[in-house]
């Protein structure tokens, strides 16, 4: 990964902490109210968060704390794993991280759409913009993003108005969901459904939990923080899991209040009021999910880059410029595909979660911590780990079998390419 230009330490550690904190309230807090709570309920989703955001902490700390393992930073998630298991963990670990950030940026394509399509409908009710038509725009202005920002350190400023972009569209879900709670009648917060389908969709709200606060990719974000690099992670963390997570709750727990099981998976199609507010709330959806998506499409970018990018020039040079269009541009055309054809965001969110989000952070980050301190943890301490283990492993594969059971009755419900 290409590291950030030199920068006094502390402004570096508030950009770090910056880019985690848009990772937890990015557009996709737009969906947790209804994909999280409505699935869940008010004991649950609210036990669910809190427990979520423990254990993703914890996780996240165990991994921090193996950046300097051997006496050398690893900058890369697959770095760390080649370097505790071997070459044949480095290609899994790589792939695995992969999926992640694959799905992770489908599901961005998604929710760009969803803000584009209400956008337009608040100015045109002929329905001629369907989803998959706000889709592929969303995918090509995502593309033209990619082509001008060549590096994450490029971001900068970009993760200032990032995180306007997210205030403002919080902001606003806030206000509207509460004044549409205090003037609609008492709302129902039943879990709906029959109890099979409550069983799928529990543990699959329970995948999307944990995907709300991890970035399957903290070793890269790591990779730009100055020594202590340890401790200055375990700050960054504290920031995002406390003060950074406020505004999260608050779009969580205010929308189910105001809807009930009748909120939506993207909860500014819920509220009511002014046009012009609605208008600027969907807009600042979708400009913060183009900035958002390329912070996780980095890593992938950064291998395409080494692997298959010149060395010659700068990065603005004509030949570098037209490999990002390229392969950039190719990366994100089968992004946009996969959104278009499956828009079902809820789902994408627990089969992540499910797929990648358990394996990487919770598995695989116990598993090394592990393996690389054996020698130094009693066995008391080696049990808990262990237990960790299994425990994950097991809600890994039961959440991605609930997972692709709602894509599969969603896929019957809905025909692929579906305006829903």
């Amino acid at each position: 990964m290409t590291c950030l230009s030199p920068m006094k330490p502390h402004t570096r550690l508030a950009l770090v902490a910056f880019v985690l904190t848009t990772g937890v309230n990015s557009a996709y807090v737009l969906g947790y109210s209804g994909s999280l709570m409505v699935p869940l309920g008010w004991v649950g989703g609210t036990v669910g968060l809190l427990l979520a955001a423990a254990v993703s902490m914890y996780a996240n700390t165990l991994l921090g704390r193996l950046h300097l393992l051997g006496g050398k930073r690893h900058i890369r998630y697959r770095d760390l794993a080649g370097h505790i298991y071997g070459p044949n963990m480095y290609k899994i670990t790589w792939a695995m991280q992969y999926v992640n950030l694959f799905m992770i940026n489908t599901g961005f394509i998604i929710i760009a759409g969803q803000a584009l399509k209400a956008l337009y409908l608040l100015v045109s009710a002929d329905g001629a913009m369907k989803l998959p038509y706000c889709i592929a725009v969303s995918g090509f202005v995502c593309a033209l993003f990619a082509f001008g920002i060549p590096y994450l350190s490029a971001l900068r400023i970009w993760l200032g108005f990032s995180t306007i972009f997210s205030l403002t569209y919080i902001f606003a879900a806030c206000v509207l969901s509460l004044k549409d709670g205090f003037r609609t009648p008492p709302r129902d917060y039943s879990i709906q459904g029959d109890p099979s389908s409550r069983v799928f969709t529990t543990i699959g709200a329970a995948a999307s939990l944990v995907f709300a606060y991890n970035t399957g990719m903290l070793p890269e974000i790591q990779a730009t923080v100055q020594a202590p690099v340890v401790k200055n992670i375990e700050k960054a963390l504290w920031f995002q899991f406390t003060a950074g997570s406020v505004p999260l709750y608050a779009i969580i727990v205010i929308g189910y209040w105001a809807y009930g099981n009748q909120t939506t998976t993207y909860l500014l199609n819920n509220v009511t009021g002014p046009v012009w507010i609605k208008a600027v709330a969907n807009l600042a959806a979708f400009l913060q999910t183009v900035i958002a998506l390329h912070i996780f499409a980095s890593p992938m970018y950064e291998y395409l880059d080494t692997r298959f990018g010149s060395k010659v020039g700068g990065p603005f040079a004509m030949h570098n410029v037209i490999f990002r269009v390229g392969v950039r541009g190719g990366y994100l055309a089968v992004n946009t595909l996969m959104a278009a054809a499956l828009p079902f965001l809820g789902d994408f969110m627990s089969l992540t979660g499910a797929l990648s989000t358990f394996p990487l952070t919770f598995v695989l980050a116990n598993h090394m911590y592990l393996v690389a301190n054996r020698q130094r943890l009693s066995s008391l301490q080696k049990s808990w780990h262990w237990l960790n283990i299994v425990f994950f492993t097991v809600l890994s594969i039961t959440a991605a079998i609930a997972a692709l059971r709602l894509i599969a009755r969603d896929s019957k419900t809905y025909h692929i390419f579906a305006d829903v």
